[in-house]
């Protein structure tokens, strides 16, 4: 008898897996426990474990802290999968931005692209942020390493000429402490680039009156002229307390990579575990009930597709080269 190891929530759980001897082992890289990304992990998760007893693969999510994190484990071998930013696996690909020094990952992988992530600023009513560009002098969460929060700060802040120093505070909280630390007004606003509705968005709507601010203007026009990875997009009105409008800003697609080490059949098997059970992907989250399969395999997607995932696109019509 094997004995099944998973991590859930940081807390590990063994149990007997009679059924599943010799099971490949796959563990995903999501985000905060409190983030879109752990949820989109446990449901994937969720999908791939019903087969189990006919595909012989157990997953598992893991917390981490985001998509550089992640990128850069799947690289190194120590995760199978991983979510990111549509924005960093193209730099993770092509070795810039972040990814410069180490170089392009030629090995990595697309699988599919999951919801719309706006990069989505919080500000406390009484800040008097009506605009990004009123971050200025302010008290701001950028956001924790390794994140793809704090990354995508560090483009905006580079596209503004700005540094830390614009800020009279510049902290780097993770997403699952700052909507907290923005009610206890240690901080005036914070960043998020993240899938909506979301938890910690919500909290500091109901619970300390915040605002969604706008993010547009002319440097961020040619941030997204500039990069095909980069799209406008809004966060609609009426998801949060006291935010009846909806909120112009730009955003990226969440992603789910992997090396091109990883087994073909093991990732065939993922994604037709995916898309044969949609629906209930769907409605596993807000964020994912207006998942369309088209867009899951040709948005969002600057790395070539895993051998894996090309397979079944293939057998379902979806792909004819």
């Amino acid at each position: 008898m094997k004995m099944a190891r998973w991590v859930v929530s940081g807390v590990l759980f063994l149990a007997c897996a009679t059924s599943a001897m010799g099971a490949a082992e796959v563990t995903i890289g999501t985000g905060s426990s409190s983030g879109i990304y752990y949820q989109a992990g446990r449901a994937i998760c969720r999908l791939v474990n019903t087969g189990t007893d006919d595909h012989g693969i157990i997953c598992a999510p893991r917390v981490s802290p985001g998509s550089i994190n992640n990128l850069e484990q799947i690289r190194e071998g120590s995760l199978e999968l991983g979510l990111a930013q549509s924005d960093w696996q193209y730099h993770a690909y092509n070795g810039s931005s972040k990814f410069g020094a180490a170089g392009a990952d030629s090995n990595l992988r697309a699988l599919l692209s999951l919801h719309d992530e706006p990069f989505t600023v919080v500000a406390r009513a009484d800040a008097g942020v009506r605009t990004f560009d009123d971050l200025h002098g302010k008290r701001v969460n950028l956001g924790n390493p390794g994140s793809g929060q704090h990354a995508t700060m560090d483009v905006v802040m580079a596209a503004k000429g700005w540094d830390k120093s614009v800020f009279s505070l510049a902290n780097e909280l993770p997403a699952s402490q700052q909507a907290m630390a923005l009610c206890q007004n240690r901080i005036q606003a914070m960043v998020y680039t993240v899938g909506h509705p979301n938890p910690s968005v919500a909290r500091a709507a109901s619970s300390c009156n915040a605002r969604i601010v706008e993010v547009k203007g002319g440097e961020i026009d040619q941030l997204v002229d500039d990069n095909p990875f980069y799209a406008y997009t809004e966060v609609p009105g009426g998801l949060y307390a006291g935010n009846p409008a909806d909120v112009t800003t730009f955003g990226v697609k969440a992603t789910l990579v992997a090396s091109s080490t990883l087994d073909a059949d093991t990732v065939y098997q993922i994604v037709k575990a995916i898309f044969e059970k949609l629906q209930q992907f769907r409605d596993m989250h807000p964020a994912f009930a207006n998942l369309d399969p088209k867009k899951m395999i040709g948005e969002g997607l600057s790395a070539p597709l895993h051998e894996g995932a090309r397979r079944y696109y293939q057998e379902r019509g979806w792909l004819t080269e």
